[in-house]
């Protein structure tokens, strides 16, 4: 199982990386090259989705993917049409950051008759939004405002709440795009208050600073943007 593998890594102290890839980015022609980089990458996982996907290519992108990397891809859904029967597992999230209900539990009961026809593993993931300096898409699409990037209390009590109601991942999130990542010390407080495994992603644009993630305690770190602009990101 995906989860326990994760667990695993965290208890050994082995650090995780996903490369988040956004279906209407993505030209299916440009597959095998992009795998390529990705495989030569430190990348462990592929996250697949984003908050606006309004390509139809989901199923045969990931196929193509995984005739061209071993690598286990997770699904990263902003609503239920982003859910595929392809991928090996799905980071259920709920938008712990808002209060809009759509995102806390309406578009979960509506994927479930999605999911049950599905071999997913299914992984209860709390996503945090932090401010980032600039408004995102997850802002836009979810009508909600993140939390206060100088307010990490708050934000270790959100986090901590998540692992309380049975969240099995947390996720800070600065954004797609985000001008600011998540503020390390941030990243600190809730590592040090929370013992579910911790993702991290969002305005992360240098090795360095994926390295600073994962000193100041996240488990998994993921970029998107800065690979998408960059596939030769790993050789500077």
């Amino acid at each position: 199982m995906l989860y326990n593998e994760i667990l695993s890594a965290k208890r050994k102290g082995q650090k995780l990386l996903a490369i988040l890839l956004d279906p209407d980015k993505i030209a299916l022609d440009e597959v095998a090259v992009l795998t390529d980089k990705i495989n030569r990458s430190p990348a462990t996982h592929i996250f697949v989705g984003g908050s606006i996907v309004e390509a139809t290519i989901i199923d045969e992108l990931i196929v193509r993917l995984k005739q061209k990397t071993v690598l286990p891809v997770v699904l990263f859904p902003g609503n239920p049409s982003q859910i595929s029967n392809e991928a090996d597992a799905i980071l259920f999230l709920t938008l712990l950051s808002g209060r809009n209900p759509d995102y806390l539990i309406e578009h979960q009961v509506n994927a479930v008759p999605i999911l049950k026809k599905t071999k997913l593993e299914v992984i209860s993931t709390g996503y945090i939004l932090i401010e980032s300096g600039t408004q995102t898409a997850v802002e836009r699409v979810s009508k909600t405002d993140p939390l206060d990037r100088e307010n990490s209390d708050y934000v270790v009590q959100t986090a901590q709440a998540g692992e309380f109601i049975g969240n099995k991942l947390m996720y800070l999130e600065a954004g797609s795009g985000a001008k600011n990542a998540v503020p390390l010390e941030m990243i600190r407080k809730v590592s040090q208050n929370i013992e579910i495994p911790l993702i991290v992603g969002g305005g992360i644009r240098s090795k360095k600073a994926i390295d600073a993630a994962y000193d100041f305690g996240a488990d998994l770190v993921v970029i998107g943007t800065a690979f998408e602009n960059n596939p030769d990101f790993f050789n500077l």
